[in-house]
């Protein structure tokens, strides 16, 4: 019986995470082929709806992925989004999902072999899970990730100012 792909959207910092799936993927490391990328200019942007509203239509899993606690691009960037994603792990099972669902992690760009095995376990992770029950027009996760790509909001969720 065939394993099935699942639906995981991974919401990654332009700076640090999507530079290091990057060079996992030039440097052609063996990586599972679920994850559907968003890339952020950084986690700091990252609002827990978007977690919310990619698990409600349909989504497998979500990860999100940023920079080093002290090494973000826009200085306190991450330390917002981890104090939001935090939040949001611990109320998903108030909207009964499953908090294994969820996961946040810190790659940076130099860190390919690291990006790898996080990708890795996660889609594992998701694989033992019973799947998200889909609707046959299902197009929810496309929708989504039309309107995120349109998404007018600020670059960095510190209120720093940064355009």
């Amino acid at each position: 019986m065939p394993i099935l792909e699942r639906r995981i959207i991974g919401f990654l910092c332009n700076w640090c995470s999507y530079g290091g799936a990057d060079a996992a993927g030039v440097s052609r490391f063996t990586q599972p082929t679920d994850l559907r990328v968003v890339r952020l200019p950084c986690t700091g942007r990252m609002n827990p709806i978007f977690v919310v509203k990619a698990l409600l239509a349909g989504a497998d899993g979500v990860l999100v992925s940023g920079c080093h606690p002290k090494d973000c691009h826009y200085s306190e960037g991450n330390y917002y989004a981890r104090r939001r994603l935090e939040v949001i792990k611990r109320f998903l099972p108030v909207l009964g999902i499953e908090p294994l669902r969820f996961e946040y992690t810190w790659v940076s760009a130099a860190e390919a072999k690291r990006w790898q095995e996080v990708v890795t376990a996660f889609t594992e992770q998701i694989h033992a899970l019973p799947p998200v029950p889909r609707l046959p027009d299902d197009t929810g996760i496309e929708r989504l990730l039309r309107e995120l790509e349109n998404s007018p909001l600020p670059i960095c969720g510190c209120h720093a100012g940064h355009e």
